[in-house]
């Protein structure tokens, strides 16, 4: 393998694609072999939030430099969060890059992370910061992550259909700011939902399963105390039932933590789909 990035980044390692990988160490080495080919003029950024990813920058043997961005620790070089200010520190100094409040259009901590990530990158390859903060403060949230809907009678409907591992959709509980009623569940991945089913941390009302994880995923729910779950046979039964038992104020987000297939092609089709129908429930 020949490939040599100049400027690398790992977000974070969590439990999936183990039915690819077999193991959690076989997927760490594997998304670790991005630096393998870099040299000490190239460039890694790294969450040190990440236990995992904090040690492996910190390995002697690591030959790009490393660049850690951090929303819960005090760095003295790199990036992180001073409340809500984004600060890059360097060379000593501390500069205020921007307010992830009021300077950015997308919802949620894994977002914060993902933007430090990104302004890293940038200024490793030499992006003015006058030009990373515009691209910032204007970029609008992809399309199937804690994507916005609509709201119809006071219920706002998310698209988070790119939730296709616990990790993930975990994020896009974090982001909900109202009672929420969460459609989870589809094709196992030989994944575990004890810490999902933990951060839901009382803003999941109603957990709607579908698809090949129900069952599992009820079952862990109740081991853990959550007891409020209901199991529908079909997509479109689950968003009805969301409707149906949502009321003003509340939040129906889809983020299954679970692959599509088997129900459909791919995360893509199953977040146009959800789209298409709340788009077609009655005011």
């Amino acid at each position: 393998m020949d490939f040599q990035p100049k400027v690398s980044a790992i977000l974070n390692i969590t439990p999936d694609h183990l039915n690819r990988h077999g193991t959690m160490e076989n997927y760490i080495e594997v998304k670790e072999r991005v630096a393998v080919n870099q040299t000490e003029d190239d460039c890694i950024v790294l969450n040190y939030d990440d236990k995992v990813l904090r040690e492996f920058g910190e390995k002697k043997d690591l030959k790009p430099k490393v660049i850690f961005f951090s929303s819960t620790q005090t760095l003295k070089e790199g990036m992180y969060l001073d409340g809500d200010m984004m600060i890059y520190a360097h060379d000593g100094k501390k500069e205020e890059v921007l307010n992830v409040k009021t300077d950015m259009q997308l919802l949620g901590k894994h977002n914060h992370e993902n933007v430090m990530a990104a302004v890293a990158m940038s200024i490793r390859m030499g992006v003015p910061m006058d030009l990373i903060r515009k691209a910032v403060k204007e970029f609008k949230a992809v399309e199937h992550r804690i994507e916005f809907v609509l709201e119809r009678s006071g219920v706002r409907y998310y698209n988070d259909s790119k939730g296709t591992n616990p990790d993930a959709a975990i994020q896009g509980i974090r982001a909900m700011n109202r009672p929420t009623l969460l459609i989870g569940g589809g094709y196992d991945k030989q994944s575990t939902y004890d810490e999902w089913i933990d951060a839901f941390d009382g803003k999941v009302k109603k957990l709607v399963l579908i698809g090949q994880t129900a069952e599992k995923i009820e079952v862990c729910a109740h081991k853990h105390g959550f007891m409020d779950t209901v199991r529908c046979e079909t997509f479109e039964e689950a968003i009805r039932y969301c409707y149906d038992h949502a009321v003003s104020g509340d939040a129906v987000l889809l983020s299954p933590a679970c692959a599509s297939w088997g129900m459909f092609p791919n995360y893509e089709e199953r977040g146009r789909i959800f789209k298409e129908i709340v788009r077609g429930l009655e005011e």
